[in-house]
C-alpha cells in the first residue's frame, strides 16, 4: 500500500522568475544546493518530458553512506511553473511542482512537494526529501542573490 504526503516551502530571491526557473529546473546548477545529490546525467528525455536525469544521491542509513540513483523528469519549465518527476524503485515518486512570481524586488518561489512511497518506507523516504529540499531551499535565494545570472 502506497502512503503520501505532502510538505511546502517559500523562498523569496533577488532575481528575475525566468533566472530562479532556469536553476530550478536543471538539477546540475543543483548539485551545490541540494544535501544529497552527489551525481547528476542527463539522459535522453522521455515523452511528454522537457528533460530528462539520472541523479544520485548519498543517502545515510544508520552509519552507512548508501549511493542511490533514480530517474528525474523536467514536465514543465517557464518562467512561472517548474514540474518535475522523480521517480525510484519500488512505487516511490516525488513530485515537486514550483510557481514563481514575479515582485517589485525579485521572485517569490512557492514550492510544493509530494512524495508517495510504499508504507514500510515512507517515513524514512518522507523525512528525507523533506529535510532534502528544505536544505536546498535555506541555500537557494543565496545562491540566487549573488550568483553571476542573477539580476
Amino acid at each position: 500500500m502506497l502512503r503520501r504526503k505532502s510538505f511546502s516551502y517559500t523562498v523569496q530571491a533577488r532575481c528575475s522568475p525566468a533566472v530562479a526557473a532556469e536553476v530550478l529546473a536543471d538539477p546540475v546548477r543543483q548539485v551545490e544546493l541540494h544535501p544529497l545529490i552527489v551525481r547528476v546525467r542527463r539522459l535522453r528525455p522521455r515523452p511528454g518530458a522537457h528533460a530528462s536525469y539520472a541523479i544520485t544521491d548519498r543517502l545515510a542509513v544508520g552509519a552507512l553512506r548508501l549511493p542511490i540513483t533514480y530517474r528525474a523528469d523536467v514536465l514543465v519549465a517557464t518562467a512561472d511553473e517548474v514540474v518535475t518527476v522523480a521517480r525510484q524503485w519500488p512505487a516511490t515518486t516525488v513530485r515537486n511542482r514550483t510557481r514563481l512570481q514575479a515582485e517589485p524586488d525579485g521572485v517569490r518561489i512557492d514550492v510544493e512537494i509530494t512524495l508517495a512511497a510504499p508504507a514500510p518506507l515512507f517515513g524514512y523516504a518522507f523525512a528525507q526529501a523533506r529535510a532534502a529540499h528544505l536544505g536546498l531551499a535555506s541555500r537557494l535565494a543565496a545562491m540566487l542573490d549573488a550568483g553571476p545570472a542573477a539580476d
